[in-house]
């Protein structure tokens, strides 16, 4: 039977973000990890690092050429700085929706904290942020911070409300988890009542991923959540705490797939009653 070791436990640490939408439907937002925000952050410092300095390099040139004085020199200054750092980054995540080169290379978006497209308020208070986090401080402040949030959120986008969105998440269909042989006769009786819908993904999430956590971390997970689904369950078999969930996530998916299925089948013994037309009733011609 499954092991009561910690009765609250909490969601991992790699599960998901879970925006849930207007029809209820749950949501899975993957943010990206510190160490690729930094990748696709110094390719964008880079980039417009190095148009910055192709920009004055022309504008001194110019200045040279027309002869002059230093004031039109320092404002031609100001302008490249304020084009290269704050218009084009600005111009670039508002048209792409939050995209730029350094975040197409490591597949990201900035979105919105619920999940919707950035607009150009948004676009523009991280870009004018940027210039003191990431150029001014060479990236200092922006990665001081974005260690400190679950988000690797800069303070551009804590100001702005965005976070960076992966979006390169495997197409590999999730395995199916069979019901184990040992707890074949226990299923044929057992009680699996309906359990809340997050403990069920946690459940699903962790079967899959099980293979790769630690041998501790694995057990530790397990248990955590036996004991939370042993509320939901009756008799609790003699098995580990892996095994039980395994069979409690099969269970589960054999009687919604039999449920789904008697209800097609009433639906299509009702179909000619609800699409008949009454008798005498004149029959629509369009």
């Amino acid at each position: 039977m499954p092991s009561p070791q910690m009765s609250n436990s909490l969601p991992y640490e790699d599960e998901p973000d879970v925006l849930m939408t207007g029809e209820a439907v749950a949501l899975e937002l993957h943010s990206a990890s510190f160490v690729l925000r930094a990748a696709g952050s110094i390719i964008d410092f880079l980039v417009y690092g190095g148009a910055l300095i192709g920009l004055l390099i022309g504008a001194f040139q110019f200045a040279n050429i027309a002869g002059l004085d230093s004031a039109v020199g320092q404002a031609l200054t100001v302008s490249a700085m304020v084009i290269c750092l704050v218009v084009i980054p600005t111009a670039v995540e508002t048209l792409s929706h939050g995209k730029s080169l350094g975040k197409l290379v490591i597949g990201a978006r900035i979105v919105r904290n619920d999940g919707g497209a950035i607009g150009f308020r948004h676009a523009f208070i991280r870009a004018l942020l940027g210039v003191l986090e990431i150029f001014m401080t060479a990236g200092g402040l922006a990665g001081v911070v974005g260690l400190l949030n679950s988000r690797a959120q800069r303070l551009g986008d804590l100001v702005a409300g965005t976070y960076s969105q992966y979006e390169r998440v495997s197409k590999v269909a999730n395995p199916v988890i069979q019901l184990p042989g040992q707890l074949s006769e226990w299923a044929l009786t057992a009680d699996v009542a309906k359990m809340p819908d997050a403990l069920a993904r946690r459940i699903s999430h962790f079967l899959v991923a099980a293979p790769g956590y630690t041998p501790g971390t694995r057990l530790q997970h397990a248990a955590n959540l036996a004991t939370e689904a042993s509320a939901f369950v009756s008799p609790l078999p003699e098995a580990d705490a892996e095994v039980f969930l395994s069979a409690v996530n099969a269970l589960r998916r054999q009687r919604e797939t039999f449920a789904l299925r008697g209800e097609k089948s009433r639906l299509e013994t009702l179909e000619p009653a609800l699409s008949s037309v009454p008798r005498g009733f004149p029959a629509n011609r369009g």
